[in-house]
């Protein structure tokens, strides 16, 4: 049965293992428990015997994996981890210990430990550790390569080659352009990048999603109204269109645009003026209307949901975002991305996907698209054990199992521009697999075993974000309603938003 479970390294030898522990009978269980899954081990009672092994060896001989008791009789092992790592810093040490406090756990991982095991442990965990720690040194993931740290539209597929190359046709023009793709695919970032790359780049760029705005605000968010129009009216506000005069209006879901408004925006395309709600005088503006929907408006205006006129001036040019499954080469890259930017964002190491993790993700559908992909990222930076995310890291819905499509649209919840929480489980149709707070524990453990400082500087900031976001989501961007229900008043919310840099 053990010779099933070997392991070998690149040269075809077994894992060298070396054990130093004062305890005779955990060195002989460690040692039968290895040797049977086919691993070479060789035991010593002591640090000092095991650096003067370490000192004699050759190239053949030295060990590939160290384990090592945290307390013993003279040399302790934080100590000889010390000196091992000063001579072989990329031998991988795994440090065990009856004695599970805080204070060793921390200085186990301050010291460089590959893994802090606490006793009683599981022999069988013990050896998957070694395959880990081993396998750590032996293999890189050369797919994932870095990327540059302000990378934001990201594809080698030839369909996003086409999305490209037409950003730079576009380059010199001011042409109305119609961006279609599900949600998640990004349209935004194609929209700010049709912008700094037309002669508009210098004014304002403007973005307005018309479906998470109620109907009753629109009419003055576009357009703005005079004090005293409407209840509530108390001064006059400038609409989004004179905000963007000179620059680049960005329509996201434009299909979820009610009739009267479509009219109203029709006639502001045609000739360029508009009225203010409660306004007499009217006004021109020169804005570029850069509109997106993940909707077939071509059925939308076969069933009569979308005017054909004013589909034909918005469709003058389209560019359409492929979804992640048409350019699976592509995720590779993104995954890299995303978790270089959760680990900035959370200030620790990225996570590295061995080569069996990646190729699942690259099967996988990703029904929500690169926001999706982007949750799976933060998430793992926060969930998974280990620097290196295995099989069993994923939650249970990227283990090789396609997302149906009934769970497809609850990708959509974030399709305002709400930034997923850091702690929240990959796209809204996977479930949470633990309590928040015992993610923000798991979280705060592993922070505080890396000897980070300012963990409530960083975390508290990020907590209040993500109940904002999720708020002004669930409230349509209703700020009066979202601190309602937070608990807040108005202009607690206000200021929150402002502190945080939060674009609701």
């Amino acid at each position: 049965m053990g010779h099933m479970n070997v392991m070998k390294l690149h040269d075809g030898a077994a894992i060298r293992v070396w054990i130093v522990d004062d305890d005779e009978s955990i060195r002989w269980v460690l040692e039968k428990s290895l040797t049977r899954e086919g691993m070479s081990v060789e035991s010593f009672p002591g640090a000092a015997e095991l650096l003067d092994a370490l000192q004699e060896a050759t190239p053949a001989t030295m060990p590939d994996v160290m384990i090592s008791d945290i307390r013993m009789p003279g040399l302790d092992g934080l100590e000889l981890m010390e000196r091992v790592r000063a001579s072989k810093p990329d031998l991988p040490v795994i440090i065990v210990t009856a004695h599970s406090d805080l204070d060793a756990a921390v200085a186990s991982f301050k010291g460089g430990a590959f893994e802090y095991l606490p006793k009683p442990f599981d022999v069988d965990s013990v050896a998957s550790l070694v395959r880990r720690a081993a396998q750590k040194r032996v293999t890189s993931t050369p797919e994932l390569k870095p990327l540059e740290p302000r990378a934001a539209i990201i594809g080698e597929a030839p369909a996003m080659q086409d999305v490209f190359r037409a950003i730079g046709r576009l380059s010199q023009s001011q042409i109305t352009v119609l961006i279609t793709g599900e949600s998640g695919t990004g349209k935004e970032l194609i929209a700010r990048a049709l912008h700094v790359n037309s002669p508009r780049a210098s004014k304002p760029f403007l973005a307005i999603n018309t479906a998470a705005i109620p109907k009753d605000l629109l009419e003055s968010e576009f357009f703005g109204h005079e004090r005293g129009s409407f209840t509530g009216a108390a001064m006059q506000r400038k609409g989004r269109f004179e905000q963007a005069d000179g620059g680049s209006l960005f329509l996201d879901e434009i299909g979820d645009m009610p009739a009267d408004l479509q009219t109203r925006l029709l006639r502001v395309l045609q000739d360029g003026q508009f009225y203010r709600v409660g306004g007499v005088a009217p006004i021109s503006v020169d804005v570029r209307i850069i509109a997106a929907t993940h909707q077939d408006l071509d059925r939308a205006v076969a069933e009569g949901r979308f005017r054909e006129d004013l589909y034909h001036r918005l469709n003058v040019i389209r560019i359409r975002i492929p979804p992640l499954r048409e350019r699976s080469e592509d995720v590779p890259l993104l995954l890299r991305h995303f978790l270089d930017a959760a680990a900035r964002e959370l200030k620790t190491e990225p996570k590295q996907l061995l080569p069996e993790v990646l190729d699942v993700l690259k099967r996988y559908e990703w029904h929500g698209n690169v926001r999706q992909l982007e949750n799976t990222c933060r998430w793992l930076t926060v969930m998974a054990p280990g620097q290196d995310v295995h099989l069993e890291d994923l939650p249970p819905e990227l283990r090789g199992k396609s997302t149906s499509v009934a769970e497809a649209p609850a990708a959509e919840v974030a399709s305002d521009g709400v930034v997923p929480a850091p702690l929240a489980a990959p796209g809204a149709a996977m479930p949470i697999p633990v309590e928040w707070h015992e993610a923000l524990r798991h979280w705060a453990e592993s922070r505080f075993a890396s000897g980070d400082e300012d963990l409530l500087g960083h975390a508290a900031p990020l907590f209040e974000r993500t109940l904002i976001e999720v708020a002004l989501g669930a409230c349509k961007g209703q700020r009066q309603e979202a601190a309602r229900r937070l608990g807040w008043g108005r202009n607690t919310l206000t200021r929150k938003i402002k502190e945080l840099g939060i674009d609701d």
